[in-house]
């Protein structure tokens, strides 16, 4: 059984790269199943190594982790490939975007792709290969095959279940956040249960949210060696009681990390002693997705806060010592001046600040909400670092903007004087050979060009997104928005 994850994202060509946690997970259900497994990760190999492996290891399934629908053609390609070479091994897709277009990404193959698994992948992947002597691939939960979807996906028991196989994907000095060079990925909740209206994290998982036991994230935490770890959870620390006892075991282990983590405003300021303690265990970065600067724009993507307690939330950060990364969504309706606005106020700010741009995404209900028509639907734009939409100004003077905007918000803090700060943190990653972060810096202007991602739209289009619904809906029914069912209660 081979496993692949498909290559990093514009985004991750610079701020970071992390270990492909999911896929690791899905190796570990293979591995408790007596699979002989083995794992490619294309953000850190080249494909190169895939062949290499379809060569001498000669797989019987292949299974391609999608995440992102910018992966899609690559993904899709891979697939072809792999069953030019190998025709009689079992080609499967699972992840989360893929779970929202299943059938199109089937339809994309043309019979390269046996099966798309939606849902998570830790129960659907042992089903999958266990139904395979048999050839009954639809009657596995999740799946979806070329007769259509058959039965619904299931959830995993226990988040307990099935750590992740770190061991198998090598190369692991190539993973980091930020300064934070190398660090792993760590999980401690799965689920978001707040529903806003550009995110598909809660209709994945149909609003439900889940935890590890405080016993079994510390016994993961005690396998990971880097010295870095970034807490993948979409919001951290929501129930202040699993954040306290995971606490209190790492302390008593004398368990020692940088952390980086995400969480919202509003659970900051009310779990704000978990926080301060994490900051005395080595908390030292937090991303709060701020998303709009005003009531009007909060409201639209509803985030169920308010600019005031989005202050608050940078107050409280600033008093713990944390340095704090913030994502703003520039619309495409921006104008000069509302880009000119939001680089004055990020200046006048401590924080970090990063820019994304609104994209409708399918699994989220502005896909079925947005009533402006996209402009492309080429799978490789959405990355929330192109425009999809319609934009006010000019397309390429929208990029000049956006990338003007990020370039003033880069330099102020990876510029002479703030790399002066870092510098000593750059020669001790350099003496042990990581160059990740040092590399990051001198990256920028490269990734980031008005005249590369305005390029971009004009390139070939091999494979396409479904259109959305030709009239948009107000109120969509959140039932045909989930993969998983929702659960009766949430723990």
């Amino acid at each position: 059984m081979l496993l692949v994850h498909p290559s990093a994202l514009m985004y991750s060509e610079i701020f970071l790269r992390l270990e492909p946690l999911g896929l690791e997970r899905v190796a570990s259900a293979l591995l408790a199943d007596g699979h002989d497994v083995r794992l490619i990760d294309l953000q850190v190999y080249k494909q190169s190594e895939v062949k290499r492996q379809l060569a001498e290891f000669r797989p019987d399934a292949v299974g391609f982790s999608l995440n992102y629908l910018a992966n899609v053609p690559e993904v899709v390609d891979l697939a072809k490939w792999v069953k030019v070479v190998l025709p009689a091994c079992v080609v499967f897709v699972g992840g989360h975007s893929v779970s929202f277009v299943a059938e199109q990404v089937l339809s994309h193959a043309g019979g390269a792709i046996d099966v798309v698994l939606k849902g998570e992948g830790e129960t659907g992947a042992p089903a999958l290969l266990a139904a395979v002597p048999d050839r009954a691939l639809a009657e596995v939960p999740g799946a979806v095959t070329a007769d259509g979807p058959g039965l619904p996906p299931k959830m995993l028991h226990s988040l307990d279940d099935h750590l992740p196989a770190r061991h198998l994907g090598g190369r692991r000095r190539k993973y980091f956040i930020g300064v934070m060079d190398p660090a792993a990925s760590v999980e401690f909740t799965r689920g978001c249960p707040w529903d806003c209206s550009f995110c598909s994290a809660w209709t994945f998982y149909g609003r439900s949210y889940r935890r590890l036991s405080p016993d079994a994230a510390v016994e993961d935490m005690a396998r990971i060696r880097e010295p870095g770890v970034f807490i993948v959870d979409d919001v951290a620390f929501i129930k202040a009681e699993q954040g306290d006892e995971i606490a209190r075991q790492l302390e008593r282990r004398r368990i020692r990390k940088h952390y980086y983590l995400e969480t919202r405003c509003d659970v900051l300021i009310r779990n704000e002693e978990v926080f301060r303690r994490w900051k005395r265990l080595g908390l030292n970065y937090m991303f709060l997705g701020l998303e709009a600067l005003d009531e009007e724009g909060l409201t639209a993507f509803r985030k169920r806060t308010t600019p005031s307690v989005n202050n608050k939330a940078l107050e409280v950060a600033r008093s713990i010592g944390l340095s704090v990364a913030i994502n703003i969504i520039a619309d495409p309706d921006w104008d000069e001046a509302h880009f000119a606005f939001v680089r004055q106020w990020a200046m006048s700010v401590p924080e970090i600040v990063n820019i994304t741009v609104q994209t409708p995404y399918p699994g989220t209900e502005t896909w079925l909400t947005e009533s402006r028509r996209l402009t492309t639907l080429d799978y490789r734009l959405f990355d929330v670092q192109h425009a999809v939409l319609p934009t006010r100004l000019p397309l390429h003077g929208f990029y000049s903007e956006l990338v003007k905007t990020q370039a003033v918000l880069a330099r102020k803090h990876l510029g002479a004087a703030a790399l002066a700060k870092t510098a000593g943190i750059v020669a001790r990653q350099l003496a042990r050979g990581q160059t990740n972060f040092a590399r990051m810096i001198w990256k920028f202007d490269k990734v980031y060009n008005a005249r590369r991602q305005y390029a971009e739209h004009l390139q070939p289009v091999k494979y396409q997104l479904p259109p959305p619904a030709e009239h948009p809906v107000t109120t969509p029914d959140r039932k045909e928005l989930y993969v998983h069912l929702p659960l009766l209660r949430r723990p």
